[in-house]
């Protein structure tokens, strides 16, 4: 169990977003099936959890809202009790086509109401509901719906008591400014990578300049992840990291989010591993000394694991760095 109760940031409409909450992208049963989602999940309520973050494109929403359901069945917990978040796919991004997609994430996940609601992406694929539209010659086929009106349509979502919250992910700092400037429900939260090989430092902080809170995906680096190159840094593998784990008796992964934690951002680190989940909630005992927190900020490299390459095409693909 968790050593002490997991701290909450305000969030518009909701009644806090709690800053540990589990992911659940898998790798699309690549790296944890289904059926091992939906107890991860339990596993995850049964030690604290409260958080949930998911994605229609995960393809696993189904088994979360099960694990939810059987919970919430069971008395453990009550839906208010839970904050779940999940995003829009890049495949809805037709305003048309938006109330149907958020339908479709609150059907599988059983829960009434979304709290958090993302775009997942600035940039949109093709209509549809083939996740990664693909043309004879091997290139995405892509749609050209400006980000802007999409947010539009989340706004409407918040209207109609669908959603309590609306938020960005994978935006870079020019598309947030833009939305800003053209929205009526300003973004609540902005989910990026950042883990101590790339602390997306600059965009954090313009984040935090304009009140808009910051989840970490990624927090360890996901070094299971099924593309990782041979020679890719590895978190578990930093002596600075084995020496302050050591020195604090906790894990490597502990003090990784530990990290985040006291830069104020809201961390969601996944595994379907029982003994992972309960140890990565229990990170509210102690806490890093400003001379810790150098050592781990001098791991910043710049080196991002998400890129998604078949996009870098877009107009609207927001990673300039590795275009």
């Amino acid at each position: 169990m968790a050593a002490r109760k997991v701290p909450v940031i305000p969030l518009p409409g909701t009644n806090g977003y709690p800053m540990i909450g589990l992911g659940t992208f898998t790798i699309f049963e690549r790296r944890g099936s289904n059926d091992e989602v939906k107890e991860a999940v339990k596993c995850a309520i049964d030690c604290g959890y409260r958080s949930l973050d998911c994605a229609l494109v995960y393809q696993n929403e189904s088994s979360v809202g099960q694990a939810v359901a059987d919970k919430i069945r069971d008395g453990v917990v009550k839906r208010e009790d839970l904050f779940i978040t999940t995003k829009l796919w890049d495949t809805h991004h037709n305003p048309a086509n938006i109330r149907e997609n958020c339908m479709k994430s609150l059907n599988n996940l059983k829960c009434g109401y979304i709290d958090l609601y993302l775009i997942h992406w600035p940039f949109g694929f093709e209509d549809g509901d083939e996740y990664f539209p693909m043309g004879d010659d091997g290139k995405a086929r892509f749609s050209d719906h400006d980000y802007v009106d999409v947010w539009k349509g989340m706004e409407k979502l918040v209207d109609e008591g669908l959603v309590k919250s609306i938020g960005l992910s994978n935006f870079n700092e020019s598309q947030i400014e833009r939305v800003i400037k053209n929205c009526r429900i300003k973004p609540s939260n902005l989910q990026i990578e950042v883990h101590p090989y790339f602390s997306n430092k600059k965009l954090v902080d313009f984040c935090t300049a304009n009140g808009i809170t910051v989840t970490a995906y990624a927090p360890l680096g996901n070094p299971n992840r099924t593309w990782a190159g041979d020679k890719d840094p590895v978190v578990f593998d930093e002596p600075i990291l084995k020496e302050i784990a050591e020195r604090k008796k906790k894990s490597i992964a502990q003090v990784c989010l530990r990290f985040l934690l006291q830069r104020n951002i809201v961390v969601i680190p996944k595994s379907v591993n029982p003994q992972r989940i309960k140890e990565n909630i229990d990170i509210l005992d102690f806490e890093l000394s400003d001379e810790e927190m150098k050592a781990i900020w001098s791991l910043d490299s710049g080196k991002r694991f998400y890129i998604e390459p078949i996009a870098k095409t877009h107009k609207y693909y927001p990673f300039d760095d590795v275009k």
